[in-house]
């Protein structure tokens, strides 16, 4: 925490400053802002701070699960990206689902662990202002990985109080949180810092989490609009306590909060800078990230390598550059109100490695595969929106995506003893989409939506070109580069006497081709062609201007659309979840949330045989606040529930198993014990 002392030295001694000069705040309100008359669809939605504060967290990644029907779980380290869940997809980390801060993309394309990799680990829920969410790929702006649909995170221009914040919990869990606001330059520049350690519960390893987080923002107004430029800078180190066998449980080897390998874990980085612009009707934005990641694993533990051990290295380090612009041009068609949309972005992965080692004790015995690649898209898209009457609107979008993949093997030979070289080559592909909504307002408080919209998700890069099987040398056939999604919907939505906002929606969506979890790889790989549909019901009731209630159920049925004789249920697929919240905010300074949230539970292999476990956890957060003074406590599970958190059904060795022998076994990682952690923090 040493190096926290400076930036907390210059916010601490800038407070006089920030006292003296008027700080303009930006009030969002999130679930009360009425989108009758805005809204393209029944499944889109805001979420502002006020709710985030309210928020109960054990993990950054769960920002996400103010998403609606949205599971956001761990698999592994604090440190790693979360595993996230939705519409009745396992979409990993990521993949489907479309997350950005501030117009810069969080998914990471061509990544060394998993396609479309998100790690929000980075950021810092304080400084987010706004989340607005998009379920479905009816939405002209969202490109790849928008199948499931997307979130758009906006972080604050202003503070109207500065703050310093000390957390600490159980598991030596410290966090050191300091923001401020400052009138300088001619605009607004905000500052925050966040410090975390955490050993975490485990048994048998400390977690050991190094986490530091900067934030620093200047916000220029403009007559019509505003100019900002954000600077955000992560470290990040750990050792993971991974999913584990139910047998070695079962035999007393470990317990729950135990490991099989205790060295495995990850260090990453994402320095990034980016300008946004609002002038009139355009909007722009560019930015630049530097991102690295090593990550050690061990999911089969000595199933290939029966003397060192299958534990791998995966390496990511990158360089992103790319950027939006759109012009809203408003007009009319036969006295009839319209709008077009034009836009377009551009996005440039330079990687300078994405590798994959083998490992043991984090030390490198060998490359599997190592490739340079430059990935490039650019997406042009326009949207028209026509008010015919009173009642019914209609909204018509349409998106051009071109890719262009060039891979360039540095491994040559590889530890298996086969020539990679090549594997390497160059790839292009391009998609349209077509996206429609129809909307007719019955009154000034409903709404009804008839949406469909097609989406997509890119591939691997590296499986655009690839030939030969880096494990066997066998022939393999690649992958098409972009994958196409199609969904339909009908929904409604109802805001009722600024008290009531609910919505109901069923819907479809069909996928050309699933990516599934693959446990001794540690990966996903390609799958059959798939489909679901469901329906969800979203409810939040205000009984006063304090205190309200949110009710949120998606149901999902999923399978593959493609026979084989394995069986056509997609493991992993979810089908329940239920989140309910209770919040109190009130005027004589207490505050608090008491939430529950149930998980359903999921097939693990096609034929539906084997299946994970349901799980259910309460989380409590209580505070209070004084004029300067701000006291909170959170009780993380609070019924101390020992559900897992994630399940997987695949095969591995323990190393006191026959040689030659593998185990199919539910492999698991338990939600963490219950835990209590206190927060005081002090206003200026």
């Amino acid at each position: 925490m040493k190096r926290l002392g400076w930036v907390l030295l210059i916010l601490c001694g800038n407070q006089v400053i920030a006292a003296e000069q008027k700080i303009e705040t930006v009030e969002v309100e999130g679930r009360r802002i009425n989108l009758v008359g805005e809204a393209v669809s029944a499944s889109e939605g805001i979420v502002g701070q006020q709710e985030i504060s309210l928020r109960p967290l054990l993990r950054t990644g769960e920002v996400l699960e103010l998403v609606p029907g949205m599971v956001v779980t761990q698999h592994s380290g604090t440190g790693k990206a979360n595993q996230y869940f939705l519409r009745g997809f396992n979409l990993d980390h990521g993949t489907d689902f479309a997350t950005s801060v501030d117009g810069m993309p969080v998914n990471m394309r061509t990544h060394g662990h998993g396609q479309g990799y998100s790690d929000l680990n980075f950021l810092i829920p304080e400084v987010v202002s706004q989340l607005a969410y998009k379920k479905g790929a009816y939405y002209a702006d969202v490109g790849d990985f928008s199948g499931a649909g997307g979130a758009q995170i906006s972080t604050t221009s202003s503070l109207e109080q500065g703050l310093l914040e000390l957390t600490l919990g159980e598991d030596n869990f410290y966090r050191v949180l300091a923001m401020n606001s400052l009138k300088i330059a001619g605009g607004t520049t905000t500052v925050a810092v966040e410090g975390n350690r955490y050993d975490g519960p485990w048994s048998d390893i400390e977690e050991d989490l190094d986490k530091i987080n900067v934030f620093l923002k200047h916000a220029i107004p403009l007559e019509d609009g505003q100019l900002s430029f954000t600077m955000m800078a992560y470290d990040n180190s750990w050792n993971s306590a991974d999913q584990i066998p139910s047998r070695a449980v079962d035999q007393g080897i470990i317990d729950e909060l135990g490991s099989i390998d205790k060295t495995v874990g990850g260090e990453s980085s994402r320095y990034s800078l980016n300008a946004n612009l609002e002038l009139g009707n355009w909007i722009g934005s560019a930015y630049v990230i530097d991102y690295d990641l090593n990550l050690w694993s061990n999911f089969t533990y000595f199933l290939d390598d029966e003397t060192n051990g299958d534990q791998f290295e995966q390496v990511d380090n990158r360089t992103i550059y790319g950027g939006q612009l759109a012009y809203l041009l408003e007009g009319a068609l036969a006295g009839r109100t319209m709008s077009n949309k034009f836009g377009g972005d551009l996005r440039v992965d330079d990687i300078n490695e994405v590798g994959l080692y083998r490992s043991q004790a984090r030390q490198r015995l060998g490359a599997i595969r190592s490739d340079q690649v430059t990935e490039s898209s650019i997406g042009l898209y326009w949207e028209n929106r026509i008010t015919w009457t009173d009642s019914l609107r209609s909204v018509l979008g349409a998106r051009y995506d071109y890719y262009d993949f060039d891979v360039d093997d540095k491994t040559g030979i590889n530890v298996n003893s086969i020539d990679l070289s090549g594997n390497g080559g160059t790839s292009d592909d391009s998609i349209s989409s077509v996206k429609a909504s129809l909307i007719y307002t019955f009154s000034n408080e409903w709404e009804g939506y008839i949406s469909a919209g097609q989406g997509f998700h890119s591939n691997d890069a590296r499986g655009t070109t690839i030939r030969l099987d880096p494990t066997d040398g066998s022939v393999i056939d690649s992958v098409n580069p972009l994958v196409r999604s199609l969904g339909y919907e009908v929904g409604t939505r109802g805001f009722i006497s600024d008290r009531i906002n609910t919505s109901i929606s069923l819907w479809t969506l069909e996928l050309d081709s699933e990516l599934l979890f693959v446990g001794d790889a540690g990966n996903t790989e390609p799958s059959r062609a798939s489909e679901r549909n469901g329906i969800e019901l979203t409810g939040y009731y205000h009984f006063t201007d304090q205190i309200s209630l949110d009710i949120e159920y998606a149901y999902t049925n999923s399978k593959f659309t493609e026979s084989a004789p394995e069986g056509n249920k997609i493991p992993g697929a979810i089908k329940n979840v239920f989140q309910a919240g209770l919040n109190a905010d009130f005027s004589s300074g207490w505050f608090g949330s008491l939430r529950v949230r149930h998980f359903g539970e999921r097939p693990l292999v096609e034929d539906g045989s084997v299946k994970s476990d349901d799980s259910t956890i309460w989380n409590l957060r209580a505070g209070y606040r004084m004029t300067n003074w701000v006291f909170k406590a959170d009780v993380l599970n609070l019924s101390d529930s020992d559900d897992h958190d994630i399940d997987y059904f695949y095969a591995s060795r323990l190393a006191s198993e026959p040689a030659g022998v593998a185990t199919d076994d539910i492999h698991y990682h338990v939600i963490e014990p219950r835990t209590v952690r206190f927060s005081m923090g002090y206003k200026f």
